[in-house]
């Protein structure tokens, strides 16, 4: 349970292993208050985990522990960002030159490790070079850092941002316009890394317009239905499940739930969310019929599900002209 402003942020995370994996090859973190000297900051990470990436399990725990310390400062960097010219700069700085720290942080930390660890081989053999090296520790990495005045976040591969805005509208702000096929994807390890990173800027310039919901998922989630619509209907049904119970009932079954999408999709599933509870009584009502209203919440659909329908309640809506998803 955290804080942002005057009220709480509440995260949940957690990850299954694939069926017939030897090991589960995500990362995920969760840390921070939201308040503007403590960050919240989520990330998620999903490393390929193939042959010719052998060291992806590590790799997924680098980025998201490189991320971590990269987004949290960034987040406390923000803290005076309604100073004159500072938003913009910030924004500059969240485009461009991010993703090209993270990229070089996490690069310093595979080939750290891979001096560490070299295998044992024949003194003739020849040595990898270093884009051969960074292919070991290959991954996906999805962030976001939540802030009282900015809501920032990146993806590099597959897995979903899902948000769910204040007025209950339900966005993936970073989903690519077409979808990766099959397993080939995005990644740290690629050689112009930072030029692969997709971003989505949402200043918060009043409490009432913060997210209501944001989740991180790896790709053993989305995969384990069968349409896009699928999805949208599970956070749908997650956030309506929040409204109602509230995350530690939620927190209960979400092992179960991811579980269940592991045996459809057949991957490693994980899963890091961060919830803004309902209005108290003292607030502004929301209109009838969105969520966080007493009318009944709609429910996580289970993974697999075929028919699948376009979630009910608002679909859009206008965005604040400062709210960018750049790639």
């Amino acid at each position: 349970m955290v804080t942002l402003g005057v009220r709480r942020w509440e995260t949940l995370a957690d990850s299954v292993q694939g069926v017939g994996k030897q090991r589960n090859q995500d990362w995920y973190a969760c840390q921070g208050t939201g308040s503007g000297t403590d960050p919240l900051v989520l990330a998620v990470a999903d490393g390929h985990g193939s042959a010719v990436h052998a060291r992806s399990a590590l790799g997924a725990r680098f980025a998201v522990d490189r991320f971590l310390a990269l987004a949290a400062a960034f987040g406390r960097a923000a803290h005076d960002c309604h100073e004159p010219g500072r938003l913009a700069r910030l924004m500059t700085y969240a485009r461009d030159d991010f993703p090209r720290a993270l990229v070089q942080e996490w690069r310093q930390e595979a080939l750290g490790h891979w001096d560490r660890n070299r295998p044992v081989v024949e003194e003739a053999s020849r040595e990898p070079v270093t884009e051969e090296k960074l292919v070991l520790y290959g991954t996906t990495l999805i962030g976001a850092v939540l802030t009282p005045w900015l809501f920032v976040a990146w993806q590099i591969g597959d897995g979903d941002l899902a948000v769910v805005e204040h007025d209950g509208a339900l966005v993936r702000p970073l989903a690519p316009a077409e979808e990766d096929l099959g397993d080939e994807t995005e990644s740290l390890c690629g050689r112009e890394a930072w030029r692969a990173m997709r971003m989505h800027w949402a200043p918060v310039f009043e409490e009432a317009r913060a997210p209501r919901l944001v989740v991180l998922s790896t790709d053993g989630l989305s995969k384990s239905f069968a349409s896009a619509d699928g999805y949208r209907e599970f956070v749908s049904g997650l956030a309506g499940r929040l409204a109602e119970e509230g995350s530690a009932g939620v927190r209960e079954v979400l092992p179960d739930w991811l579980a269940q999408a592991s045996r459809y999709s057949g991957d490693d599933t994980t899963l890091a969310a961060a919830v803004r509870p309902a209005p108290t009584p003292a607030d502004t009502p929301p209109a009838p019929g969105a969520p966080g209203t007493p009318e009944e919440p709609a429910e996580p659909v289970e993974p697999g599900t075929t028919d699948a329908q376009t979630p009910p309640g608002p679909a859009g809506g206008e965005m604040d002209m400062e709210r960018t998803t750049e790639t």
